[in-house]
């Protein structure tokens, strides 16, 4: 029996068998020409009637735009596969980020905070070898699951919202006033927020490989000598297995979470989700200073989040719009999930309303909604520098070097720069400085990575780089053509909205000066 295996077995039931399981689905993404799934089909026959005007397939995160909509005055029903039931390890976001669910009127004040089960300070970014960077308020709350969705779905079903549990997505037909959805489910709109591995996103993806992977290991536990503070992004291994380890650690309900994760390529070769458990268990000792056998595991965690180039998602139908992992509308950096679905809520649930409000439900008015964002195209470039090629050689430390060097510039830079940054926004003049004290001070470390990330990487990054800069200069603007604005048609005002989203989430501006603590 191997350590994994061992280990594992003091786990609840299942979880070694649940593990391998999750290693077959990640064999099956890695392989070249993966079947194509047909689930979305075309009518030309009008509908005679429709009942919902929206219909969302996925609940765990979907009930959150659901909700959303449902209260706006929507129909709105919510299909998922089996119980609607939140999980027991909690979700790490900022405080900040929360007030959407006040602001949409989702939560009150009292429940917000009742979903609240954790907050900690501060967080550490370290690299081996190098200085360690202190931060206050970045990811530092746990939400408890459970609650929250509990919570949100009776707000849903308060809201006239219609929820069908035990309702797998099986297909969807469109027709020119509506979609079919299972053959029972009548909606002029239809939201995929299935996830990472949607059919939908799938058959609108033509079976595409990844382009990069992110596999993450972990465990939540008790023994544990501390734990009142955490790591948001630390390294103390040079590279193994052509890899670089990343760690990080959060206090948690009924113990301590640590996670180790690590980003690659999609070849076959690469490490199995049971390799980098192993990985976890042999380095957890040294990592936290505490044994196994001195832990009490509460759940083991695994999964990969897989990325594409061609992000967010645009699908070639009407009347279909993918949110949240379906759509990959976050960074290569990000494991999105809850945080990067909390980030958009607001600018999808408005732009959902507006769209069925003027009947902008083509393809072309919906891929407005989930637009070209330099500021997620900017950061491929920097998974690229936080991996390394299969049979690629560079010295093990190059990574950590890199990362330290950056880091240290951003501290010296300040919060108005390190913060956003570690909550998946990248913004232009944050960026450029950061590039341009890191160039001057460490200009042979930074030539090395020119090899590393490739030269036509390098060139494509240029390019996001200066649209980054392009969409904060219209962004910037905007204001200036509000009051032209109020004569255009209703239809007219839809894009003019959706570009202006586009331009603010695009340059980063969503995340504003005001919502950073100073130091």
């Amino acid at each position: 029996m191997t350590l994994t295996e061992k280990t594992l077995s003091l786990f609840p039931e299942n979880t070694i068998k649940n593990l391998r399981r999750a290693d077959q689905l990640l064999t099956f993404l890695r392989t070249e020409n993966q079947p194509i799934p047909e689930v979305v089909k075309q009518n030309s026959v009008p509908l005679n009637s429709v009942e919902f005007d929206v219909i969302i397939c996925g609940g765990t995160l979907g009930i959150l735009i659901g909700c959303a909509l449902a209260v706006r005055g929507l129909r709105v029903g919510l299909l998922e596969r089996g119980i609607l039931r939140g999980r027991e390890q909690e979700w790490n976001i900022s405080r900040q980020e929360l007030s959407v669910f006040l602001e949409l009127n989702l939560l009150t004040a009292t429940e917000l905070e009742t979903a609240i089960v954790t907050e900690y300070n501060p967080a550490r970014v370290s690299f081996h070898g190098g200085t360690e960077v202190w931060v206050n308020d970045v990811l530092n709350i746990g939400v408890a699951p459970v609650y929250l969705l509990e919570t949100l779905k009776n707000r849903f079903l308060a809201a006239g919202g219609k929820l069908f549990e035990h309702t797998p997505f099986n297909e969807a037909v469109i027709h020119p006033n509506g979609v079919i959805i299972n053959n029972q489910f009548k909606t002029r709109l239809l939201l995929d927020a299935m996830g990472h591995f949607s059919p939908i996103s799938k058959q609108a993806r033509q079976g595409k490989k990844p382009d990069a992977l992110c596999l993450v290991v972990g465990s939540c536990a008790e023994g544990f000598p501390e734990n009142d503070s955490g790591d948001l992004l630390l390294s103390f291994t040079a590279l193994k297995n052509q890899c670089q380890y990343f760690w990080e650690a959060f206090p948690a309900q009924d113990g301590r979470t640590t996670y180790l994760f690590t980003y690659m390529d999609a070849a076959t070769e690469r490490l199995s989700l049971e390799d980098l458990f192993a990985e976890y268990l042999h380095l957890l000792p040294e990592y936290q200073g505490v044994e196994i056998n001195q832990l009490n595991f509460k759940r083991a965690l695994f999964g990969f989040f897989p990325s594409y180039r061609q992000s967010p998602l645009q699908t070639p139908w009407d009347r279909i719009l993918p949110v949240g992992d379906s759509s990959g509308n976050q960074s290569p950096l990000s494991f999105g999930g809850f945080g990067a679905m909390i980030r958009h809520l607001q600018r999808l649930t408005i732009g959902i309303e507006e769209a069925l409000k003027t009947d902008q439900l083509s393809s072309s008015s919906l891929a407005l909604l989930q637009p070209y964002q330099p500021s997620l195209s900017v950061t491929w470039l920097f998974q690229k520098a936080m991996s390394v090629g299969v049979d690629q050689k560079i010295p093990p430390e190059q990574i950590n070097q890199l990362l330290s060097a950056v880091f240290t510039k951003m501290q010296q830079l300040g919060n108005p720069v390190l913060k956003p940054f570690l909550q998946d926004v990248v913004q232009f003049s944050a960026l450029t400085q950061t590039l341009f004290k890191t160039g001057l001070s460490y200009p042979f470390l930074v030539a090395k990575i020119i090899p590393q990330v490739g030269l036509l990487s390098l060139i494509d990054w240029i390019l996001h780089y200066m649209n980054l800069l392009a969409f904060t200069t219209l962004f910037s603007s905007s204001p200036m053509l509000e009051p032209l604005v109020k004569n255009l048609s209703d239809q007219q005002q839809y894009y003019w909205h959706r570009w202006v989203d586009g331009w603010k989430f695009g340059s980063g501006k969503d995340y504003q000066e005001s919502d950073i603590q100073k130091e």
